[in-house]
């Protein structure tokens, strides 16, 4: 079954409660989405991606992952 920009909206709001969430893309594999969440103050881009690609819970992984791409900016607030 594909995935849907709800499905991963979904993830993201479980691990960030907090945050701004926008997600676009809807041909099942491709998306691009964009998170600011108050957690992200103290860290880098990295480990804003890193954890964000964490709450996608395995999506991602290797070529049989439902999720293909995920264009991903992440920013704490200002």
């Amino acid at each position: 079954m594909a995935i849907t920009a709800a499905d991963i909206e979904r993830m993201i709001r479980e691990a960030f409660p907090d945050a701004r969430v926008e997600v676009q893309g809807d041909d099942g594999a491709h998306f691009a989405a964009m998170v600011e969440d108050p957690s992200f103050k103290d860290m880098n881009r990295v480990q804003q991606q890193r954890a964000v690609y964490g709450a996608l819970k395995g999506k991602m992984d290797g070529p049989a992952g439902e999720l293909h791409a995920l264009a991903l900016t992440t920013r704490a607030p200002e």
